[in-house]
C-alpha cells in the first residue's frame, strides 16, 4: 500500500476516534496500536502508539477475541477485568475497520461497566446486610408490640419499660439505615477525588468539642497535638466523619474500658513533604492480631454484644476506609493486647 495512503488513513482514523467519549484504540494487522484517543490513554496509562496491544492490554480473553475477529471479519465482544489499583470491569467491542480504500485494521472500544457492577453490588450488599442486621430489632419490636396489645395492656410499669426498650431498638435501626446510606453514597463517588481545601486542624478541634460531653461522662481526656493549620484536598463533611468515627471509637472501646488505667485519647496530626498524618491512640485493652485484618469489613465486630450495647452499627470503620480511599489516602491499624490501639490516616496535602 502506498505510504501516503497509509498516512491519510491513520490521520483520518485518529480524527474520528478522538471525538468519541469512550476509550477507543485501533490496531493494524500486526497488533500494533496505530491510534488511540485521550480516553484510551486515561484507561491505559502505559499505552504507547506503535507499541504492541499485548503490552498495553494484558487480557488473554481480549487477545483471543482479536485473533478470531481478524480471521472471521465478524465483530465480537470480550470482558476485561482490571484488578489494580482499583477493580474495574470493561466490555471490549472488537470489529474490523477497513476495506478496499483503507488499510486493514481492527477497532477496539472499551465500555466501562465498573459503575454498573458497583451499584449492583451495593444493592445486593444493602439488602443482605440490612435484612440481617435489622431482623433482630424488628423481631424485638414486634414482640413488645404484641405483648403491649395483650398481656401487658393494663400494666403501666411494663408498658413504660417496654416502650423504653422499643425506643432503643428503633434508634438502633435508624443508625443502621443512616450508616448504610452514607456508605452507599461514598461508594458511588469512590473514583471522584475531592479537591476542596479543608483544614484538618479545625476539623479535629470541632470533633473534640462535640465529643467532649461523652469523654467527660466516661472520665476520658482528649489530648490534641497539631500545628496551627494543615490544609488537605477533601470533602469536609466526609473528613469530619473520619475524625468523629476514630475518636468516638477510641473513647467507647479503648479509653473508657473498665480495665483501662490511663483514660486518655491522644490525637496527633503531623505533616511531611506531601502528606498529612493523623493518628488516634488509646491506652485500652487493645485488639487481638487475628481481628486486625477484618476490622474495616462491614458489620465485623470484635465484641458484637459490647458494640451493640454502646450503639455501634459495625459500619464505622468501613465508612472510614472508603472515605480515606476516595481521598487517595491510607488507613493503618496497629494494636497489641494490653497496649491500646492506634488508628492512622495519611492524606495528600493540597497542591500549592
Amino acid at each position: 500500500m502506498n505510504e501516503d495512503i497509509r498516512r491519510r488513513d491513520r490521520s483520518l482514523i485518529r480524527g474520528l476516534i478522538e471525538a468519541l467519549p469512550e476509550a477507543v484504540l485501533v490496531i493494524d494487522r500486526h497488533d500494533r496500536i496505530i491510534a488511540a484517543n485521550a480516553a484510551a490513554h486515561a484507561v491505559l496509562p502505559g499505552l504507547q502508539t506503535e507499541g504492541s496491544l499485548a503490552l498495553s492490554l494484558r487480557s488473554p480473553d481480549v487477545l483471543d477475541s482479536v485473533e478470531r475477529v481478524r480471521a472471521s471479519r465478524q465483530p465480537e465482544r470480550a470482558m476485561w477485568v482490571e484488578k489494580v489499583p482499583l477493580e474495574r470491569l470493561f466490555e471490549v467491542s472488537i470489529a474490523p475497520l477497513g476495506g478496499d480504500d483503507f488499510e486493514p485494521t481492527l477497532i477496539l472500544s472499551l465500555h466501562d461497566l465498573s459503575e454498573a457492577r458497583r451499584l449492583e453490588r451495593m444493592r445486593v450488599d444493602f439488602v443482605a446486610n440490612a435484612s440481617h442486621e435489622l431482623r433482630t430489632p424488628l423481631a424485638s419490636l414486634l414482640g413488645f408490640v404484641e405483648t403491649l396489645q395483650g398481656p401487658a395492656r393494663e400494666d403501666d410499669a411494663a408498658r413504660r419499660r417496654f416502650l423504653s426498650i422499643m425506643r432503643e431498638q428503633a434508634q438502633r435501626m435508624s443508625r443502621l439505615v443512616d450508616d448504610l446510606l452514607s456508605l452507599s453514597r461514598i461508594e458511588q463517588h469512590l473514583h471522584v477525588r475531592p479537591d476542596t481545601p479543608v483544614d484538618l486542624v479545625g476539623i479535629l478541634r470541632h470533633i473534640a468539642d462535640t465529643l467532649s460531653p461523652m469523654a467527660y461522662d466516661t472520665n476520658v481526656t482528649l489530648r490534641i497535638d497539631a500545628p496551627p493549620s494543615v490544609i488537605v484536598a477533601g470533602d469536609r463533611d466526609e473528613l469530619l466523619r473520619v475524625a468523629e468515627n476514630l475518636i468516638e471509637n477510641a473513647i467507647k472501646y479503648g479509653a473508657s474500658d473498665a480495665m483501662t488505667v490511663k483514660k486518655d485519647v491522644d490525637i496527633a496530626l503531623k505533616v511531611n513533604a506531601s502528606q498529612a498524618h493523623l493518628s488516634v491512640h488509646d491506652y485500652g485493652p487493645g485488639i487481638a492480631p487475628e481481628h486486625l485484618p477484618r476490622l474495616t469489613e462491614r458489620f465485623y465486630r470484635v465484641d458484637a454484644g459490647q458494640s451493640r450495647a454502646k450503639g455501634g452499627t459495625g459500619l464505622g470503620l468501613a465508612i472510614v476506609k472508603h472515605i480515606v480511599a476516595r481521598h487517595g489516602g491510607r488507613l493503618n491499624i496497629e494494636s497489641k493486647l494490653g497496649e491500646g490501639a492506634t488508628f492512622s490516616v495519611a492524606l495528600p496535602l493540597l497542591d500549592q
